[in-house]
């Protein structure tokens, strides 16, 4: 296992997720790639000016965020990529997996009703189903 993927988006559940990817590399024989994925997802119906408005307020929200996990990495010994895409976050993720020939996906799981699930699928649900490779959901 080379690539790791952590799909992060500032919950509580991600920062298990990026947790448990720095005691995962910790115990690697060869230090894996971690690359950090966060999804900007633009509001629908698309208006341009919103769009704009909404990916620039992801981006340096996930940037002040990135700031924390470098450093928690870093006093591990452990190096990590940030990335932030557009779209809708499960098939960026899963589009992000297959484009760079992640091994493992790790995320968190929110909390939905049973309902919610239902009717909307949930992200983590979406992406470990589509997913090219094994995907580790934190709960």
């Amino acid at each position: 296992m080379n690539k790791i993927l952590v799909a992060f988006d500032g919950s509580p559940k991600a920062y298990e997720a990026f947790d448990h990817a720095l005691k995962l590399a910790a115990t690697c024989n060869i230090q894996p790639e971690i690359t950090v994925l966060s999804v900007a997802q633009p509001p629908e119906p698309i208006d341009i000016v919103e769009v704009d408005a909404v990916i620039d307020a992801a981006t340096e929200h996930y940037k002040q965020l990135f700031g924390e996990l470098k450093e928690k990495a870093k006093q591990k010994n452990i190096e990590i990529k940030t990335e932030i895409v557009i779209g809708h976050p499960a098939d960026q993720i899963v589009r992000y997996a297959k484009e760079n020939e992640i091994n493992q996906i790790i995320m968190g799981q929110k909390g939905k009703s049973k309902i919610e699930s239902w009717l909307l699928g949930s992200v983590s649900k979406r992406v470990s189903t589509y997913s090219p490779c094994t995907v580790t959901i934190v709960k």
